[in-house]
């Protein structure tokens, strides 16, 4: 997900996106951990997208 996107999201909202991210992270590292997983820079992506978000839920308090 953009930045763009998140700034417009509400506190609410970016839960929601940190909820799923993590989410999916975790999916993605037991993938690596059984060899399962083709794109390994996608748990990069991830990682950066919830530093984001984590950012934003800060920045707005």
């Amino acid at each position: 997900m953009e930045f763009k996107e998140l700034k417009n999201k509400n506190e609410s909202g970016l839960h929601k996106v940190l909820n799923e991210s993590r989410e999916k992270l975790r999916d993605l590292r037991f993938k690596d951990a059984s060899k399962q997983l083709k794109n390994v820079r996608e748990i990069r992506v991830i990682k950066k997208t919830i530093a984001r978000v984590l950012m934003l839920i800060k920045k707005n308090k």
